[in-house]
């Protein structure tokens, strides 16, 4: 059998066992906010892993996706009294949008495009909390979704949008689009004669990277149904995300799954309590990481690596 056979039939595996997984584990583990958080955060690093391991694109301004599909999500169900499902994924549809209407910033590269990217995310973020616009956007006094708090519904949802995301990494993977987003990637001119569209690759990973945590932006609001500008906002969600795709293994599906379940449960179990010594211990692993592993932990599997997705 090919190996990428292979790796399709070990990803949907993975796939549907961590979907499972989490679908039980609040049978039999009490802390629910805690699987939530660790389920947001693997398809916020998958999102990601969508447009910076295929195409080297680093968002540091992520999490202005993840705030846009939070807040549009929100005021659709306060404003316009939309359904609850509904509004999440037009929330992940507005996200999108202002991909697209960012899309220009594609055009740069490197540390120019980490940083256009992180100043639009802050720019939306003073924008959303002005009061001069409380009217729409609530400013800076947060949103109240309690009229439609269903802990175990928006429980589900995450479980879906988690899925949604595993599943677009590995059509990555799997896929020609995927190759050429990776021959960009790695070298855009001979990627472009060799015939691979570039702009309309890029934008269209740039655009599902979007979609993934504009999702995840609504559910989240739906799941905590009271939040500021700074929580759906702040620069944490976007390194967090980064992170777990640089510790696990960029372009890869394993990768952000094993980041996200190994940080951030160190940082639940030291973080919060002393975060003082869990900064410390954070900087040394990528400090080592970068050194020594710089395509995450994953590469330490080398004999395994060509059959795991």
């Amino acid at each position: 059998m090919r190996k990428k056979n292979i790796r399709l039939i070990i990803g949907i595996i993975l796939i549907l066992v961590m979907t499972a997984l989490f679908a039980l584990l609040p049978k039999i583990y009490n802390n629910n906010f805690l699987l939530f958080n660790i389920m947001l955060y693997i398809a916020l690093a998958e999102g990601l892993n969508l447009i910076y391991g295929f195409t080297g694109y680093l968002p540091f301004g992520y999490v202005g996706f993840f705030g846009i599909g939070a807040y549009s999500a929100s005021l659709l169900i306060l404003l316009l009294h939309v359904g609850v499902v509904p509004a999440i994924l037009l929330g992940g549809v507005a996200a999108s949008i202002v991909g697209i209407i960012l899309t220009p910033l594609l055009r740069l590269s490197g540390a120019y495009f980490a940083i256009a990217n992180l100043a639009a995310s802050q720019a939306i973020y003073y924008i959303i909390s002005n009061p001069h616009l409380e009217n729409i956007t609530q400013g800076p006094y947060g949103i109240m979704l309690s009229s439609v708090y269903d802990a175990t519904a928006s429980y589900n949802a995450m479980l879906i949008v988690m899925f949604f995301a595993f599943m677009l990494v590995l059509f990555f993977r799997q896929s020609r689009f995927g190759l050429s987003l990776m021959a960009i990637r790695e070298d855009s001119i001979t990627a472009s004669v060799a015939g691979v569209n570039v702009v309309l690759a890029r934008t269209i990973a740039w655009l599902l990277s979007a979609f993934v945590a504009g999702l995840c932006g609504g559910v989240f609001a739906w799941y905590t149904s009271v939040f500021y500008p700074e929580t759906v906002f702040s620069l944490n969600i976007s390194i967090f995300a980064i992170v777990f795709v640089l510790f696990g293994g960029a372009a890869t599906l394993l990768g952000p799954l094993i980041g996200t379940v190994i940080l951030y449960g160190m940082y639940n179990f030291i973080g919060i309590s002393t975060p003082q010594y869990f900064q410390l211990i954070y900087g040394l692993l990528i400090v080592v990481l970068i050194m020594f592993l710089p395509n995450g932990v994953i590469s330490l599997f080398k004999k395994v690596k060509d059959y795991v997705p």
